[in-house]
């Protein structure tokens, strides 16, 4: 049995995916996935329509294959907040996903608590509502007798892997891996243990919160009733960082991009960690065998949920690809920016009040203009956290591996390309998240034998050089430098 099933649970759709043993992806199945705004800057999904969706590709994508599966990883949407009651498996409230930023208040109070100085040293996060740790603050605080419980020891709280695994092994195992440990505010990335005193500052009990396992482990098996057989869990990484191991960035200096419905850049740092000093998060790309490798990441909050507002909100486009041919329509950007601050700015800026703007219109302007300033943001966002990298570990980066579902766009990964001064360079499959979590699963079974097997099976699809006039790549980016200027 040489077939992995991946679980990769995003956070706009559910998906299963089934590799061979080379890494090629051989049947999927998709669902999408609702997202609720109840409130401005709120953002909730249901935990159950996430694990009734992923039960429904997995079984989808089985009987497509007709395989036998020799284990499953798991790729998840990370900081999304769960909490549910350990009797009967109901969440006591909606997931609070990641982009969600109704605790800005509490960060904003706790930024006076003794705690917060040290918060960046010990998880190598800033105190932002895009973590966890608010998030279980808020809901602990907001549902009725939800502290009582805690306290007792009748509540689980899982990031999103952790409450698929949970349900997936009919509540036999309450468990998550380091890196999505260390994407809660909670988690000291030193010691590799849940911190003490920041459990103690927010209030949150240890009995809450999951066993930390490496990202390649054994996690537990699937009750039978669920898939019909049980199947060995063994591998589990965060989207982002089972990205970095689909694209096996495995060397310290690679480094890998994912845009998505966000836009993740990630360094590997090797067993070095670097505390950033361009508001950067240091954080775990993966840990085997006991032994932890780190990074340094920036987020951009939108990038492909970008392209969804303009089709959705804007209705300006009816395809994402749409955007691609309206780019290419003009000559130029004709001065139109627009900085996509819908739940705030991310690295390296971190305003989660911020709120998004377009600026430069004229009487020329057109649904042209617009369509390409939401695909240029990405790329001068991009820039932002490749500048704040290179400071940050003094390193002149040359080679980008990028990935996730706005990469099939090709105007775009020229413009970024150019826009960066680097070579951008394109995967074969770039599923990576949903590969990264079936390498880690194969990896703990013995499909692969090491880090190094599985480079191997590393290609690339395409590449991009800079081709831009420096000057002109000097003005746009100048451009949007004065367009955060007067947003913030």
């Amino acid at each position: 049995m040489s077939y992995i099933l991946a679980i990769d649970q995003g956070t706009t759709n559910s998906r299963a995916i089934i590799f061979d043993r080379q890494g090629h992806p051989i049947v999927q199945h998709e669902l999408a996935l609702t997202q609720y705004f109840p409130k401005e800057s709120w953002v909730e999904q249901d935990p159950d329509e996430m694990f009734n969706n992923t039960v429904t590709c997995c079984h989808e994508a089985l009987r497509k294959a007709g395989v036998e599966i020799a284990a499953i990883g798991i790729s998840n949407q990370r900081e999304t907040t769960i909490i549910w009651d350990k009797q009967t498996g109901k969440p006591i409230y909606p997931a609070i996903v990641w982009q969600d930023r109704r605790t800005t208040e509490i960060c904003k109070q706790f930024s006076a608590h003794p705690i917060a100085k040290k918060i960046q040293e010990k998880t190598g996060l800033v105190l932002d509502p895009y973590f966890s740790a608010t998030k279980i603050y808020w809901i602990l605080e907001n549902v009725p007798h939800a502290c009582e419980k805690a306290d007792r020891g009748e509540l689980l709280f899982g990031t999103v892997d952790t409450y698929l695994l949970w349900k997936l092994t009919g509540g036999k195992s309450h468990a998550t891996d380091a890196t999505n440990a260390s994407r809660t505010l909670l988690f000291n990335i030193v010691t590799q243990e849940w911190d003490e005193e920041i459990l103690k500052a927010f209030h949150i009990p240890k009995n809450l919160l999951p066993k930390v396992l490496d990202s390649s482990a054994d996690f537990g098996v699937t009750d039978k009733a669920i898939l019909g057989k049980t199947i060995p869990i063994t591998g589990i990484a965060g989207d982002q960082q089972a990205a970095t191991v689909g694209q096996a960035c495995f060397e310290t200096g690679m480094v890998k991009t994912t845009y998505g419905t966000g836009g993740f850049m990630l360094l590997n740092t090797g067993n070095k960690l670097i505390q950033s000093r361009h508001q950067l998060l240091s954080t775990i790309a993966y840990r085997l065998n006991n032994e932890v490798k780190y990074g340094l990441e920036g987020s951009i909050f939108c990038a492909g949920a970008t392209i969804k507002w303009l089709r959705d909100n804007l209705k300006i486009i009816k395809n994402a690809t749409d955007t691609e041919i309206l780019a290419k329509e003009l000559d130029d950007n004709g001065g139109v920016y627009l900085v996509p601050a819908f739940t705030g700015l991310g690295a390296p800026y971190w305003k989660p009040e911020a709120r998004g703007m377009i600026t430069g219109l004229t009487r020329n302007s057109n649904t042209s203009h617009i369509a390409r300033a939401g695909l240029e943001a990405v790329a001068y966002q991009t820039l932002d956290l490749l500048e704040a990298m290179q400071n940050d570990s003094n390193t002149k980066l040359e080679v980008l591996r990028v990935d996730g579902g706005m990469v099939a766009n090709n105007w775009l990964l020229q413009f970024i390309s150019d826009i960066l001064e680097l070579r951008l360079e394109r995967p074969s499959c770039i599923e990576t998240s949903a590969l990264g979590a079936a390498f880690l699963a194969g990896l703990h079974v013995g499909i692969y034998s090491s880090l190094d097997e599985i480079a191997k099976l590393w290609h690339s699809n395409a590449t991009f050089n800079p081709a831009q006039n420096k000057n002109l790549r000097e003005k746009n980016y100048a451009g949007w430098k004065q367009a955060l200027k007067q947003l913030c």
